[in-house]
């Protein structure tokens, strides 16, 4: 990950522009010892830098929940703040190369507020999860021109590897959004996704619960793929391919293919190494048999009018509060300015929370960068959440 070790940390007087930059303000941690977080702007995208400090040196990085992609915008970002502010550099890991063409001329890279707002629906949609080089990714979109592709991946460079050759080969039927693939499906209209490829995911054979197949992104993938629409596993992984078998079976009607070692017409250079050790490679093929209704998604994440008392977020505890839909669990306090207060927050559903941060000043409380995902257990958690706030 891009970052600065400083010699020391010296803060600026917020808000203020530094070039194509903008600093907008700092939130504090509440203990002293730790450092800050600077809310940053850079051609519309918002995220914040992180301020460690140090016994030697003073580190200057990304926060890892706000982000953004490529990473030249986060190494623009440092780079900025360190002139600004007068910060002498020790060492780092940051060029200051300029953005790369190719990366300036694409409009693929799509922000999950893009598929929340209008979800494309003009044509089949087709989705790979965890595209790595995007070697079978780009030959689906070249091979069939007529369908709208997109691919999932949190692997920056992969992602700039990907919008690369979108440019170079000219391809217009390809989004790539940074996000996580269990969250995004339920942006995802029902009915309307031919494809879902999931191939060679990591099989977190430690951690099984951050599979990217589970029961509950199974239902989801059911309900968004069209009939005879299809989840296609692709997996080196013995237990990772024993794990969805159980997986595939646990609907009370599912119909699914398993196949060992066949061919395909683009793999990746792990698959040639992996075929060149005679490791075995499995298919597990879900076919979707019936048509969904559209979920409910009514709500919204604006909080309420009546003023927030300024002793509000001293009086939430660092502690979970649970529900039988998700949970909000408060990992953070900042302090924003004299009077302001920031929480970084897990919430939503057990299977997939999300990170956020919530922004209060002046008796008001909003999201920021973004608003969470519109989920069904998110929109639980934002109505729990102002009614914490408004005590």
């Amino acid at each position: 990950m891009p970052h600065l070790h400083i010699e020391s940390f010296k803060p600026l007087t917020l808000p203020t522009r530094c070039g194509d930059v903008e600093f907008l303000f700092q939130a504090d941690y509440k203990d002293d010892k730790e450092g800050a977080l600077i809310a940053t702007r850079y051609k519309g995208r918002e995220f914040f830098l992180v301020h460690k400090k140090g016994d030697t040196k003073e580190l200057l990085k990304s926060d890892k929940i706000t982000r953004p992609s490529p990473n030249f915008i986060l190494k623009h970002a440092l780079l900025a703040y360190a002139e600004c502010s007068g910060s002498v550099v020790l060492d780092s890991n940051v060029d200051n190369a300029p953005e790369n063409t190719h990366l300036k001329t694409h409009d693929a890279l799509k922000t999950i507020q893009f598929f929340a707002d209008n979800f494309p629906r003009e044509q089949e949609v087709r989705i790979e999860v965890g595209f790595g080089s995007a070697r079978h990714l780009l030959h689906q979109a070249a091979a069939n021109p007529e369908v709208l592709f997109i691919g999932l991946e949190i692997h920056k460079p992969s992602i700039e590897q990907a919008l690369k050759q979108i440019v170079i080969q000219n391809l217009t039927n390809i989004m790539i959004l940074d996000y996580d693939a269990r969250l995004f499906l339920e942006f995802v209209p029902s009915n309307i996704v031919g494809k879902i490829y999931v191939h060679f995911p990591v099989p977190w054979d430690k951690k099984p619960h951050r599979r990217v197949i589970s029961e509950d992104f199974l239902r989801e993938s059911e309900r968004v793929l069209c009939v005879d629409g299809t989840l296609e596993l692709r997996t080196d992984s013995e237990n990772y391919y024993r794990f969805a078998l159980e997986t595939f079976s646990s609907p009370a009607i599912s119909r699914f293919d398993v196949r060992k070692n066949q061919e395909i017409a683009i793999v990746s250079k792990y698959e040639d190494r992996w075929k060149k050790m005679e490791k075995n490679i499995y298919d597990v093929t879900f076919t979707c048999e019936t048509e969904s209704p559209e979920p409910d998604m009514s709500g919204n994440f604006a909080f309420s009018s009546t003023p927030i008392a300024t002793d509000a977020l001293g009086r939430l505890s660092k502690e979970t509060y649970k529900q039988e839909w998700g949970f909000i669990h408060v990992e953070r306090i900042f302090r924003v300015g004299e009077d302001g207060g920031m929480l970084r927050l897990a919430m939503g559903s057990f299977d997939r929370p999300e990170s956020t941060y919530v922004l209060v000043e002046n008796g008001s409380a909003r999201y920021f960068p973004s608003l969470p995902v519109r989920t069904s257990a998110n929109l639980k958690a934002h109505i729990l959440l102002d009614e914490l706030l408004h005590g």
